[in-house]
């Protein structure tokens, strides 16, 4: 059983930051790609940066510039750091894994969400 575990959302004003976390817990023997989405109300689901194994990274057009994404594999953790933050980054932020678990399988894994509010 593997689990992926958010922390660091909150409500922040326009220009602030913020830090997410995503902690994998579990049966895992390695973890590859390692991403985060974000899904604003009314809207499609948004892939939001990307990172893998060998740490690159990849970002949406929307965030680059104002988010890094970064992994600490001995903690089998993600983070995304949110600078200058818009109203419009507002959604849920799900991290997502696609884990090696240690019976063999290669499965993708989520997160539950953690809201991000950005006031103006």
């Amino acid at each position: 059983q593997v689990q992926l575990v958010e922390s660091g959302g909150g409500l922040v004003q326009a220009g602030g930051s913020l830090r997410l976390s995503c902690a994998a817990s579990g049966s895992i023997f390695s973890i590859n790609a390692m991403d985060w989405y974000r899904q604003a109300p009314g809207k499609q689901r948004e892939l939001v940066a990307t990172i893998t194994s060998g740490d690159s990274s990849n970002y949406a057009d929307s965030v680059k510039g104002r988010f890094t994404i970064s992994r600490d594999n001995a903690k089998n953790t993600v983070y995304l750091q949110m600078n200058s933050l818009k109203p419009e980054d507002t959604a849920v932020y799900s991290c997502h894994a696609n884990i090696h678990t240690r019976t063999g399988w290669f499965r993708d894994y989520w997160g539950q969400g953690t809201q991000v509010t950005v006031s103006s």
